[in-house]
């Protein structure tokens, strides 16, 4: 680019042109989360009461999508912010609304809302889910403030089944929340959040009820609660660690401190097989890992003399799929010989912890001919063991 004192003056503009010129490279976009118990904590009124001071001050800001579930309080915010038009998407005759991921792109603002982090994107659109769009704006250097509730974290999928008996089907994966540049958490008590249920602030009349008799009960509120406030303290704890030691968040795996990163070099090793459970001890294991800032490693050992079917297949293929979204390295072994393959796998790979399933065999089977967890066990010296129960009904 040529100055106006350049354009004024030829020589120096001659001399301009003459000269290497390096672009600098474009920064990410910052993100902030923020992230409550439950519907109806007030996440979205708050990120818009950010996005006012925002524009307040002389900042570019824009809503690429807000959800108001019918909620006037939520509806009267956004008076006075510009919202991006969403794209209109033709399924099956029907016209469905959905964020316009290239719109906001083109417009480029310096700061962009986006709610409800965990939404499936109408099919035919071109991700499958709204975080993959975030990731696309915030790789174009926008910065995002956007919205999700706890129980939509993929690790805490089968805990937060047991909690409320509701099975989350939209989920983010764990490192997307852990990149995040600040949470928010967004609290109320349990008591301030049903009154706000009961007085329809929440959910249409006709369900509320319902809503208090099922996900909404004292009890699902308190623990999601808990999970919550852990979750942003956890973080907090990798943004103190990373401040002292100078480290980026990728670089201090397995380093000492105190609370979460409590060993030296850990490795964590979730051992996987066809049955239904294998998901639940990926999401522990994956768990586990998090909390110890530990490598994690997925270990699927096949019989090389019996193929998968196509259900087993498909499983296994799930679980590899989890494993890359916590970003694990999947191992797969062949060999007759399950608990030797294990344990080679544990040596080569130097792993400190292995998160294994309880056993399926009878007592009369183990007495036998022993377990894999026993096996297990006489073989490998500091080496720490997780035995997760099964459920009996899956």
């Amino acid at each position: 680019m040529i100055s106006s004192q350049d354009a004024q003056n030829p020589q120096n503009a001659q001399k301009s042109d003459t000269q290497t010129h390096y672009e600098r490279p474009q920064r990410r976009g910052k993100h902030k989360v923020f992230i409550g118990m439950a519907p109806g904590v007030g996440k979205t009124y708050r990120m818009l009461d950010e996005a006012h001071q925002m524009k307040a001050d002389g900042i570019d800001v824009a809503i690429g999508l807000v959800e108001t579930h019918g909620r006037k309080e939520t509806a009267a915010k956004i008076e006075g912010l510009e919202v991006i038009p969403c794209q209109q998407i033709v399924r099956g005759g029907v016209t469905l609304p959905e964020m316009d991921t290239e719109a906001i792109l083109q417009r480029r603002p310096q700061v962009v809302l986006i709610d409800e982090l965990a939404h499936t994107n109408v099919f035919g659109s071109q991700r499958e889910k709204r975080y993959q769009d975030v990731e696309v704006i915030l790789a174009a250097g926008i910065d995002v403030l956007s919205t999700v509730n706890i129980q939509h974290l993929e690790s805490l999928n089968d805990l937060v089944a047991r909690i409320t008996g509701v099975v989350v089907r939209e989920r983010i994966p764990d490192p997307f929340l852990d990149e995040a540049d600040e949470l928010v958490v967004v609290d109320v008590t349990p008591e301030t959040l049903e009154e706000r249920l009961k007085e329809g602030k929440i959910y249409a009349p006709n369900k509320i009820q319902q809503s208090l008799e099922n996900f909404f009960q004292r009890k699902n509120l308190v623990a999601l609660r808990e999970l919550a406030l852990r979750e942003v303290a956890d973080n907090i704890e990798e943004d103190r660690y990373e401040e002292q030691n100078s480290l980026p968040r990728s670089a201090i795996a397995g380093h000492s401190s105190t609370n979460k990163f409590c060993n030296i070099h850990e490795s964590v090793m979730v051992c996987i097989s066809t049955y239904p459970n294998s998901i639940r001890l990926l999401r522990r294991g994956a768990r586990i890992a998090s909390y110890m800032n530990a490598r994690l490693y997925i270990l699927f050992v096949e019989n090389p003399d019996r193929f998968l079917t196509k259900e087993e297949s498909l499983h296994i293929e799930t679980c590899e799929r989890l494993c890359r979204e916590f970003n694990g390295t999947f191992l797969r072994q062949s060999s007759h010989d399950v608990a030797k393959a294990i344990i080679d796998m544990a040596d080569k790979y130097h792993i400190t912890q292995i998160v294994i399933g309880e056993s399926l065999k009878s007592r009369w089977e183990m007495f036998l001919k022993g377990s894999l967890t026993q096996n297990i066990v006489r073989s490998l010296k500091h080496i720490d063991l997780h035995i997760i129960g099964i459920d009996r009904d899956v």
